[in-house]
């Protein structure tokens, strides 16, 4: 390595162990960078605007934020459990089968894990906390892991990121997502039975047949929001940039107009809550491009390449490896940071071998959403502790089998590639 980069690396570690804003631990190591390569300070503001102005894919960022922080904060998460509760509550452990389900149905508006565990989880622990036989690690446990479909079920904030830095196609990438979260779900599922089972965990309250229709009527409204994406999306009437302000514009409808459960007041705060949500991914997002510059000014990624290319790996061997590479790093550092900095530096390997990047994409989100959940820096497991109080330790007891179970399901995602490409494939979309 050059003196460069390895300044780049030093200022970079020294940054995050000191715990600066990772954004700009980044910008700051981009900059040492350029003085110690004796380059113009310009080219920071260069690669960056550049990068910004060319990503019109990143609109959809703020817009998917907006529409999830207008869902959480009215009353949506709340009829959505009322409809959940209908469906699967009468199953063994029926209110953790309910936040799963729930889940589901919420990743196709918000595309975020967070906002998934700020929202209708929430709603499950409190009531999961009711009942004596719901450990509180046990309702932390059940939440942090099904957050993680909220990205994998289209839209999906992480995989719009990963289609700029890719040049893949939004739409087959959110196609790509439909089956591998409905094989996590599932998975979660069952692992929720044999505990419930085990520990002889309730069945939910019965509920009254005269209130069924007017739970239904409640909750159906909210599902016209992924169909409307969907369909707009695949129809061609809006491209998937367009359908995040779609998705806005529903949420506010929703909310606002149709629920009148927003104040000015409260929708002001909202809006400043997303544009500063959306601020922090931004400058992350800015920032990579200065460090994507260094990494290819120093021919790294095709460097790279050519490491695995001496390797002799096949397709499963790379992917298999990528796998537990991605898998350590989720314990440690943010989904962004290894979106903007890590992938790149694969995607010449990746195609050099012949793998889908469709296929790819989805692979390396659902690892990245894993990392959300493993300690120590599993970021759902610190926002369910900060909303609830549950501790950090009794949520990592109760969620190794959860772990486990989406573990699985990224092996066999890793193992079938069908699994993630016979959607999209099936929908015309032509796979590389």
């Amino acid at each position: 390595m050059s003196s460069a980069l390895i300044t780049l690396l030093a200022v970079l570690v020294v940054a995050m162990l000191l715990r600066a804003p990772i954004a700009f631990a980044m910008l700051a190591s981009g900059i040492a960078y350029l003085i110690v390569k004796g380059q113009d300070l310009g080219l920071a503001a260069e690669q960056v605007l550049n990068g910004l102005y060319n990503g019109y894919v990143l609109l959809a960022v703020p817009l998917f934020v907006f529409a999830a922080n207008l869902m959480n904060a009215g009353t949506i998460s709340e009829r959505l459990f009322d409809l959940s509760r209908v469906l699967v509550g009468r199953m063994r452990g029926g209110l953790a089968q309910v936040d799963i389900l729930v889940s589901v149905i919420f990743s196709g508006m918000s595309g975020s894990a967070i906002a998934d565990a700020a929202g209708p989880g929430l709603v499950t622990i409190k009531q999961m906390l009711k009942k004596p036989e719901y450990t509180p690690g046990f309702a932390g446990a059940v939440v942090v892991a099904s957050a993680t479909i909220g990205p994998i079920i289209p839209p999906s904030i992480p995989m719009v990121i990963y289609a700029l830095v890719s040049g893949t196609s939004v739409g087959a990438l959110f196609l790509a997502g439909v089956v591998p979260g409905l094989l996590m779900a599932a998975l979660l599922m069952v692992g929720v039975h044999v505990i419930a089972t085990r520990r002889k965990m309730p069945q939910d309250d019965p509920i009254a047949r005269r209130h069924l229709p007017g739970i239904l009527m409640r909750g159906l409204l909210p599902l016209s929001l992924p169909v409307v994406l969907l369909a707009g999306i695949y129809s061609g009437a809006f491209t998937p940039t367009e359908a995040a302000a779609v998705a806005a514009l529903h949420a506010l409808v929703l909310a606002a107009g149709v629920y009148r459960a927003f104040s000015p007041q409260a929708l002001f705060a909202v809006t400043l809550e997303s544009l500063r949500s959306s601020a922090v991914i931004t400058m992350i997002i800015a920032s990579a491009y200065l460090l994507n510059y260094a990494f290819t000014a120093e021919g790294v990624p095709g460097q790279l390449a050519q490491w695995v290319s001496g390797l002799n790996l096949g397709q499963l061997e790379f992917l298999l490896l990528v796998n537990a590479v991605f898998l350590v790093l989720g314990c440690f550092l943010d989904v962004s940071v290894m979106l903007l900095v890590f992938v790149p530096m694969l995607i010449p390997a990746a195609k050099l071998l012949g793998i889908d990047l469709v296929h790819f994409g989805v692979v390396i989100v659902v690892n990245m959403m894993i990392g959300l959940v493993t300690p120590p820096f599993g970021m759902l497991l610190f926002v369910t502790n900060a909303l609830t109080g549950i501790p950090l330790k009794d949520m990592v007891r109760e969620g190794w089998p959860f772990t486990a179970l989406l573990m699985l399901a990224l092996l066999m995602m890793t193992l079938f590639p069908q699994i993630v490409l016979w959607l999209p494939q099936s929908m015309g979309y032509v796979t590389h």
